[in-house]
C-alpha cells in the first residue's frame, strides 16, 4: 500500500469487513477496560479508606498483563481479539491476591504491630491462601489450554490471557506489593515529617517577641 500510494499520490483506502470490526472492537473494549479500571479503584477506596493503597493492589495487573503475553509465547499462540478480553477479565481476578495481602496487613496495623513486622506477618500467613488461590484457577483453565479439539480453538487464547496472568502476576504479587507498601508508606512519612516542620518553622517566625 506505502508503495501504490507513493506511484498513485491521490489513492486512499480503508480497511473494512472482520478488520473493521475488529478494530471498531478494541476501541471500544478498551473504553471499557478504562471504566473498569476506574470501578475497580472506587470499590478498593471506600473499604480501605485510602487513596493510595487501591494503587498498590492494582498494580499486580500489569504484571498479569505480562504473564499474559509470555503464555502465548510458551504455548506459541498469536495474540487475538479474545486474548484481549481475557486480559480485561484478568485484571479484576488478579487483585484478589494482593486484596488478601493489604487487608491482612491493615487487621496487624490496627493491632498496633509495627509497620515492618506487619508486612512480613502478613507475607507469611497469606502465603498458602495466594498461592492455592491462583494456584487452582490455573489447573482449574489447564484442560482448556491444552484442549486440541477445533470447536475449543478460539477459547484457547482466552484461557491462556488468565491462566498465565494469574500465575504470573502471584509471585509478583507476593514479592512486590510488600515492597510497594513499604516504599509508599516511606514517602508519606517522609512528607508527614516535612510538613510537621515547615508547620514548627511557621510556629517560631510568627512567636511574639519578649520585651527586655
Amino acid at each position: 500500500l506505502p508503495a501504490l500510494i507513493q506511484d498513485y499520490p491521490g489513492l486512499r483506502y480503508r480497511f473494512g469487513g472482520e478488520q473493521a470490526e475488529r478494530s471498531d472492537s478494541l476501541q471500544s473494549l478498551f473504553f471499557n477496560f478504562i471504566i473498569a479500571l476506574f470501578a475497580i479503584y472506587v470499590l478498593l477506596a471506600v473499604p480501605f479508606k485510602s487513596y493510595t493503597q487501591p494503587l498498590v493492589v492494582m498494580s499486580a495487573i500489569p504484571f498479569g498483563i505480562i504473564g499474559a503475553v509470555w503464555g502465548h509465547l510458551i504455548m506459541g499462540l498469536d495474540l487475538a481479539l479474545l486474548s484481549v478480553f481475557g486480559i480485561v477479565a484478568l485484571s479484576g481476578v488478579v487483585v484478589n491476591d494482593s486484596l488478601v495481602l493489604l487487608t491482612f496487613y491493615n487487621q496487624l496495623r490496627n493491632e498496633d504491630m509495627p509497620r515492618a513486622e506487619a508486612l512480613v506477618e502478613a507475607g507469611a500467613q497469606r502465603f498458602r491462601p495466594i498461592l492455592l488461590t491462583s494456584l487452582t484457577t490455573f489447573f482449574g483453565l489447564l484442560p482448556m489450554i491444552l484442549e486440541k479439539s477445533v470447536q475449543a480453538q478460539f477459547l484457547i487464547p482466552m484461557a491462556v490471557s488468565l491462566g498465565f496472568g494469574i500465575l504470573f502476576a502471584t509471585f509478583i504479587i507476593l514479592l512486590g506489593v510488600p515492597v510497594a507498601m513499604k516504599m509508599l508508606e516511606d514517602v508519606q512519612e517522609f512528607f508527614g515529617r516535612l510538613g510537621e516542620e515547615e508547620t514548627a518553622e511557621g510556629d517560631v517566625a510568627v512567636a511574639p517577641a519578649t520585651g527586655s
